[in-house]
């Protein structure tokens, strides 16, 4: 028991100690003494919890334990990674694992889908960008962490994993039975010239070498007559910051500010400006964004159309903006803490406010009227023909069918009618 006592007491002498430093260095006198008097208020409990409670808990469970706590409370992104959950979220950096296939996050405290990653097993299944994960393997998710809901949701492939969603757009409780694969991330989904010299790049993240593969793909369309441009980000979830900042370089002036972080302290404080020597500042161009549009994605939209240099078009992005810094820990743990927030070139706050597109345009079916006679009115039997032909489109992953997309049409006219105003303007 004494032997217990001690390597407890030992604990809490170095966790002092160590919020002790912190305080000196950062904190007035009256902070310092309100912190002494929390850390004392912590030692005891923690000390009556290792001599009384009914199970013997080592000294390292209550202190995970009690940081995890700490960082949940704080907010939904920050959180407490123990070494086996920092190991787990340095597998997102790869690019490649075994899973489903959906971005998440926690919001108004349910587990909640950002984006389903395109081709993947959940998108294939029809989950969709702001369904809210209730029940996992047929347990409530109710005050799950995003490191717990992620270890849940991945596992080996061709295995499956069961999971209900409420769909708030429709009220509904929907049940699916996803079987899990290995997630291959391509950042670059399309690109194509679609019609009239329109350009076509499909993004569905920011990662390591995202700029670099776009700034080709964007080459090779302008040399294949490019003369207008629609940039996808829907169901992007965002990604590497710096990426996100060097695409929008491309289509911004050299020094225009581009994004700007906010801390607590001042010198913390970030801004990220445009360095492109040559910026395509003149390619008439659109963007799209959508519910599954989320932080990086949000940010490029943001700032060009802070700059009146794209026609945002689509529904209301995420609202993804805040920046969480991973700081490791001695013992091979980590924090993931939110840091400070994004903000636009116009000072546009992102978080939990998202980016509102200039041309609202909702996702659908386009029915074509042409092969409809005078007077026929609706046509069921071409109505489910023409879902049959988009379901099939989008779990082949092979045919890309944008005349069935209503955002990327109203893309289209908005550059069409630019295109026709320009020419007019030479005459």
């Amino acid at each position: 028991m004494m032997r217990k006592k001690l390597i407890i007491l030992a604990v809490i002498i170095t966790l002092f100690l160590g919020l002790r430093s912190v305080a000196f260095s950062a904190w007035g006198k009256k902070d310092k003494e309100d912190l002494y008097r929390e850390v004392d208020l912590f030692a005891n409990t923690l000390a009556i919890v290792q001599s009384d409670y009914v199970d013997e808990v080592s000294p390292k469970e209550l202190i995970y334990g009690a940081l995890n706590g700490m960082l949940a409370s704080l907010d939904p992104h920050s959180q407490f990674l123990d070494p086996e959950s920092y190991n787990e979220l340095k597998v997102d950096t790869q690019g490649k694992f075994g899973g489903i296939g959906i971005e998440i996050t926690i919001k108004d405290g349910l587990l909640t889908v950002v984006t389903p990653i395109e081709d993947t097993p959940a998108w294939k299944s029809g989950v969709k960008s702001g369904d809210r994960i209730v029940k996992i393997n047929q347990e409530l998710t109710r005050d799950i962490n995003l490191i717990d809901a992620a270890k849940k949701l991945r596992g080996v492939p061709g295995s499956s994993v069961d999971i209900t969603v409420l769909r708030e757009s429709g009220s509904q409780v929907i049940d699916f039975k996803i079987t899990r694969d290995i997630i291959n991330i391509k950042d670059i989904k399309e690109a194509k010239i679609l019609e009239g010299g329109i350009g076509y790049i499909r993004l569905s993240e920011f990662r390591e070498n995202t700029a670099r593969e776009f700034k080709l793909a964007l080459e090779r369309l302008k040399k294949g007559g490019m003369k207008a441009f629609i940039l996808d980000l829907r169901n992007n979830p965002g990604g590497l910051l710096d990426n996100a900042v060097k695409l929008t370089e491309e289509f911004v002036k050299q020094g225009s500010l581009i994004v700007y972080t906010k801390s607590r302290e001042a010198q913390q404080t970030l801004e990220f400006y445009a360095r492109q020597n040559r910026p395509d500042v003149d390619l008439p161009m659109v963007v799209l964004i959508n519910e599954g549009s989320a932080s990086g994605s949000e940010i490029v939209a943001a700032a060009l159309q802070d700059y009146k240099r794209a026609i945002i078009v689509g529904k209301k992005s995420f609202g993804k903006g805040s920046v969480q810094t991973i700081i490791p820990l001695g013992d091979g743990s980590a924090l993931k803490l939110t840091t400070s927030r994004y903000y636009t070139p116009l000072g546009r706050a992102i978080h939990d406010k998202g980016v509102i597109p200039d041309i609202v345009i909702d996702e659908g079916i386009i029915e074509s009227f042409q092969d409809k006679k005078e007077g026929e009115g609706v046509q069921p039997d071409k109505i489910f023909e023409q879902i049959e032909n988009k379901i099939n489109q989008l779990t082949s992953g092979i045919i890309f069918d944008y005349k069935s997309d209503p955002q990327i049409m109203g893309g289209i006219d908005a550059l069409k009618a630019i295109l026709i105003y320009k020419n007019i303007a030479k005459e």
